[in-house]
């Protein structure tokens, strides 16, 4: 059965076992997905809405973005998992001898870049998410700007949640110029990401507080 396709309960009861996957990169791939579905429901609450027909197609625009990176970070929630079997193959190896040690190290390398692939997907498309929450919380119905609130933290922690699956990828890798340039662009993506949906977080909660 497909990760996705597990209850709610199921899912947290595999997440919290022994068992390989799902991990943490599922984890935040299915988070960034309930984050960029808050963001829609912002969207959903305001067309239609006739004091926010002037924004209505935006409204219209940015469900279409939405539901697309729904579906794309649910995708990765399984993705990630088909990915880190090979890995998790990788660690049981034997290296008793040098030839096994040789190709241990050889499966191990060719894994851990597979494996960093996924995480760094997951990244990019929480970015993305975020710039649409950015749009919701600004032009959105102000009934529903909490639900805006709500979905650019997840998919912040999502985003966060995912640079450490790269990181602890890449820094297993003895490709050290091809696990310095994967980090490089895992700290562009946060560098530029994680204050923006400080600053839109921010935002929404100083709307919502009592003065």
């Amino acid at each position: 059965m497909s990760l996705t396709n597990k209850s709610c309960a199921e899912f947290v009861s595999v997440l919290g076992s022994k068992a390989p996957v799902p991990g943490g990169g599922g984890a935040s791939a299915l988070v960034g997905a309930v984050g960029t579905a808050l963001g829609n429901m912002v969207g959903s609450l305001t067309i239609g809405k006739k004091k926010y027909a002037d924004v209505e197609a935006d409204m219209v625009r940015l469900q279409k973005e939405a539901d697309r990176l729904q579906r794309e970070l649910l995708e990765l929630v399984q993705k990630d998992a088909e990915e880190f079997e090979p890995l998790s193959r990788a660690y049981g190896l034997p290296q008793n001898t040098d030839a096994e040690k040789a190709e241990k190290a050889r499966v191990m390398e060719a894994a851990l870049k597979s494996a960093c692939g996924v995480p760094l997907e997951i990244m990019k498309k929480c970015a993305e998410a975020i710039r649409l929450q950015e749009e919701y919380a600004a032009k959105g119905s102000r009934l529903a700007v909490s639900d805006a609130g709500v979905g650019v933290l997840f998919c912040k922690a999502a985003l966060a949640g995912a640079s450490l699956n790269v990181y602890i990828n890449t820094k297993a890798m003895k490709d050290r110029v091809y696990a310095e340039q994967i980090n490089r662009e895992t700290d562009a993506l946060l560098a530029e990401y994680e204050p923006l949906a400080d600053r839109i977080f921010t935002g929404v909660k100083d709307q919502l507080k009592p003065n």
